[in-house]
């Protein structure tokens, strides 16, 4: 017949061994509060149990789908982590648009019309927005544009100062209609609107609508 093991137990509530009633590694048993307990090296009672109910949002975690209860204090994972929507999160919007999809829009879409800076050689950072404008204040270049992506197009608005008389040659990336660059408009504060399409990184297909008034 196999052996009974009996270790020293008590089934009062609460109660706990004293260190001296214990050797090293020997067990006591709280058979009402279910824990067990032994004398460490130190000499220090410990208690052996696992986890149990009243553990639950002390000890660890208590189980929630929707994460509202990670930090402390039952905080929401959003003031755990640290994180203000709007500003380290972007808010849900049902309305997003997405980059790697087909987008319908309900109302207009704009792009910024970013001024260009007068000078000998005006070079656009195509970075910067899909359309531009600038005032020639003497004759100038209109340079190969920097961050060239295939597929952006727009226009470039060029008015004549107040003087007149501006003329305006092409970097080499600019292509135009039977290969000949067009002239402007050289009436005092006469517009011109050069329309663009980026083929590749160094090609952009252009066409000047000229004098526009």
């Amino acid at each position: 017949m196999p052996s009974t093991i009996i270790t020293k137990n008590s089934s009062t509530a609460s109660a706990v061994p004293s260190s001296g009633s214990l050797t090293q590694g020997e067990l006591a048993v709280n058979v009402t509060d279910k824990k067990l307990y032994t004398k460490d090296s130190g000499g220090t009672v410990v208690e052996l149990t696992g986890l149990k109910s009243s553990d639950i949002g002390v000890s660890v975690q208590a189980y929630d789908a929707d994460l509202t209860t990670l930090g402390a204090g039952g905080s929401s994972a959003r003031s755990f982590l640290g994180l203000a929507i709007g500003t380290d999160v972007q808010a849900y919007n049902a309305n997003t648009a997405f980059t790697n999809t087909n987008q319908s829009f309900s109302v207009a879409q704009r792009g910024t019309i970013t001024a260009l800076t007068d000078g000998a050689t005006i070079t656009p950072n195509f970075n910067n927005a899909n359309n531009f404008s600038v005032t020639l204040g003497g004759n100038r270049t209109l340079a190969n544009p920097t961050n060239l992506t295939a597929g952006q197009s727009g226009v470039i608005v060029i008015t004549q100062d107040g003087t007149g008389s501006r003329t305006l040659a092409y970097g080499s990336n600019f292509k135009f209609p039977g290969g000949t660059a067009p002239t402007l408009t050289t009436t005092a504060s006469a517009v011109d609107v050069l329309a663009y399409y980026v083929e590749s990184a160094s090609r952009i297909t252009a066409r000047l609508v000229a004098d526009v008034k």
